[in-house]
């Protein structure tokens, strides 16, 4: 890709971007929320037509109109949320655009033997060509978006953020896939904000930062310290930021929580200006506690005390007016309204500072406190009136998290709150979360990221199979006790 430019309005997406990858090579595209990875990937795809610059496969100068004139010369992307026709079967799936090879009649049996011939080109023998989409886990669902891939000879691969929603386990599983496309010579583009994976399956990496390229760089040669510098601009001496609060007196406690068959018998509590982390396997039932908390979920039995008082909390509307907040992991689903303005997201409080009688808006305020809002958090948006939809992953996460700022919250819940954010942004929640503590804001943070368990919190509890099966702090809080304790086997 060859001096690619691109403009939305007066938004300058990607400016005089050049990449370059090869055959047989599995290569990075890493760089913060709207650094412009994806404006890239979308206008190899033939999503988007650049105002400027070209694109050649195999030496061969590309005239990409549409997505199907990409796939027809070999090109392929698999996103996060799959392009998959849920009620029809995974060979079905896999030849959509060509049931019967060529013939207006399909040979079912023909199909079949097909799609299984290509599940079992990618080493798998546990996957059935007749079962529906619908019936398959996200990993699975995912090989069928690679199958797709391959059965149109596919040169190119992109995978978007491909491990966000899956396993240790299925993420090996990928990892193997992704090694046996290497040898057999397809090109791999990979697009992550996990370095680690980036370090263990990736040959080179490309930055890109604010639209631009800033960097190619062979993952041999530089550390991951490094690499986050060309990323930010900036050296990042602790991931972490410091926080200075005094941890107070008990806000929240959760007395003998039983909610459906993912909550057992739950006790734990929180204190102002303390972090407690959440840690478990994926299924363990840490979001379920919180729904529950929250009044998103029924609880069966168990109460909930916020400051000593007994509180009910069976809806959210309960929960916030109660000065209970949640950040949602899905922030698509649940955090942000995606079709409204960055303004009336950030604003969206049960108590609008700017709301006078007779349910009047003091609109020019609102704009004021967003602009600061959106100063604060450093959210990338040319205006607050901007729809939600157009920002990045990680900016969306801002937003989200925008609306609790400001809002009299005493405990604050965060599901997975830097999921598909990059390290910059990371950086930008984590020193929110200190802020809200440093206010006396009792914190609870849920996150599959280890690291991040050990670097945020002051104390972290660990679920397993719906039930606390530990309770660490200090100088224990390190990755090797959090995973003992999540796997159940003593380290």
């Amino acid at each position: 890709m060859r001096s690619i430019t691109k403009h939305f309005g007066g938004v300058h997406a990607l400016t005089d971007v050049s990449f370059r990858a090869e055959g047989g090579e599995v290569h990075a595209l890493v760089g913060e929320n709207g650094a412009g990875k994806s404006t890239l990937m979308k206008i190899l795809s033939g999503a988007y037509t650049p105002d400027k610059g070209e694109i050649y496969l195999d030496g061969e100068k590309l005239e990409l109109s549409n997505t199907q004139a990409a796939r027809d010369r070999g090109i392929a992307v698999i996103y996060q949320e799959f392009s998959l026709a849920k009620h029809l079967t995974v060979a079905e799936n896999i030849y959509l655009d060509d049931l019967g090879f060529g013939s207006s009649v399909i040979n079912w049996r023909k199909l079949k033997k097909s799609a299984e011939q290509q599940i079992r080109s990618l080493g798998l023998t546990e996957l059935d060509a007749y079962t529906l989409v619908s019936e398959l886990s996200v990993a699975q669902q995912q090989i069928v978006e690679i199958c797709k891939a391959l059965r149109r000879k596919a040169k190119v691969i992109v995978f978007d953020e491909p491990t966000a929603v899956l396993t240790d386990r299925e993420t090996a599983r990928l990892f193997e896939l992704i090694a046996r496309l290497k040898q057999d010579g397809v090109c791999i583009i990979y697009i992550s904000h996990r370095l680690a994976e980036v370090f263990e399956i990736c040959d080179c990496a490309t930055v890109m930062k604010d639209g631009r390229l800033v960097d190619t760089v062979d993952l041999q040669e530089v550390s991951q310290g490094q690499l986050v510098q060309l990323m930010v601009g900036r050296e990042l001496k602790d991931l972490f930021p410091k926080r200075h609060a005094a941890i107070g007196e008990v806000v929240l406690d959760v007395k003998n929580l039983n909610a459906g068959d993912r909550v057992h018998d739950v006790s734990f509590q929180v204190k102002a200006g303390e972090v407690l982390g959440f840690c478990g396997l994926v299924g363990a039932g840490r979001t379920e506690i919180m729904r529950a908390i929250f009044g998103a979920d029924k609880r069966d039995s168990g109460a909930i005390l916020l400051r000593g008082k007994q509180v009910d909390n069976r809806s959210p509307v309960q929960a916030v007016r109660t000065g209970i907040g949640m950040l949602p992991e899905d922030r698509k689903q649940q955090g942000v309204l995606l079709d409204l303005s960055v303004r009336v997201n950030a604003m969206m409080k049960p108590k609008n500072p700017f709301q006078r009688f007779g349910g009047w808006l003091d609109q020019r305020r609102e704009i004021d406190q967003t602009n600061q809002v959106i100063r604060t958090l450093r959210i990338k948006v040319e205006d607050s009136e901007v729809a939600a939809s157009s920002l990045s992953g990680g900016n969306q996460q801002k937003v989200a998290v925008a609306k609790w700022v400001f809002s009299d919250c005493n405990v604050l819940i965060c599901d997975e709150p830097t999921r598909g954010v990059d390290i910059g942004a990371k950086i930008e929640i984590y020193q929110i979360i200190n802020q809200l503590a440093e206010r006396g804001v009792a914190v609870v943070v849920v996150s599959s990221e280890l690291p991040e368990l050990v670097g945020l919190c002051d104390r972290v509890v660990v679920v397993r199979d719906g039930r606390l099966v530990g309770d660490v702090s200090g100088q224990d809080i390190n990755e090797q006790t959090l995973i003992g304790l999540a796997v159940g086997v003593r380290v």
